[in-house]
């Protein structure tokens, strides 16, 4: 009877039925840093401007090691004349996201104004194909988290969200009005 009462009580914790067995939510993955611009940011970010297809947009990107946490803050003058109308810190990923990942997390503040997520795929060929997410800053850092789900795609030709294993690269961008451009990024990453 003991040897039957113990196999009975065996098999619901062999199937992950008994107490402490795992949940029917797997856990949520840990999140992946990206970037933390602690070790020499500057050789893995670039920046750019519509100057590449003939925009009068102007900026910098300075990489600020000494007031407070380390972080990128990119400012400039964007303007849509001449069919212009961006600045852009770009990062190409050394790989994609693992597996499970819901989105890209920013911690990132400003002046007060929106701003955008750029995704590169595999798929994105094209100069001009890119799949977009908007967010706002305010002068305090803040976690922005941007699910895939949210980013839309530059064009027809592409998928309807971003496949995160063919990610390629990953951008903040001040684009679309005329504006004064004023965003700081001390964190980038997947969740």
């Amino acid at each position: 009877m003991r040897v039957l009462t113990s196999l009975l009580l065996a098999v619901p914790v062999a199937l992950g039925l008994g107490v402490g067995a795992a949940s029917a939510n797997p856990p949520t993955p840990a999140p992946q840093m990206i970037e933390d611009f602690t070790m020499q940011p500057e050789t893995r970010w670039r920046f750019f401007t519509d100057g590449v297809m003939g925009g009068i947009s102007t900026g910098e990107l300075l990489m600020i090691t000494g007031d407070g946490p380390p972080h990128a803050r990119m400012t400039g003058h964007v303007s849509t004349a001449n069919r212009g109308g961006f600045i852009q810190m770009r990062h190409d990923l050394n790989a994609p996201p693992p597996a499970g990942t819901q989105g890209l997390r920013l911690i990132v503040r400003g002046n007060n104004q929106r701003y955008f997520a750029h995704l590169r795929t595999k798929g994105t060929l094209l100069p001009w194909q890119y799949y977009q997410a908007p967010f706002e800053v305010t002068e305090s850092w803040q976690e922005v988290q941007l699910p895939f789900s949210a980013f839309k795609p530059s064009g027809r030709m592409l998928r309807a969200v971003p496949d995160p294993h063919a990610l390629t690269s990953v951008a903040v961008v001040a684009y679309g009005r005329d504006h004064e451009a004023e965003v700081e990024v001390r964190e980038v990453g997947f969740y």
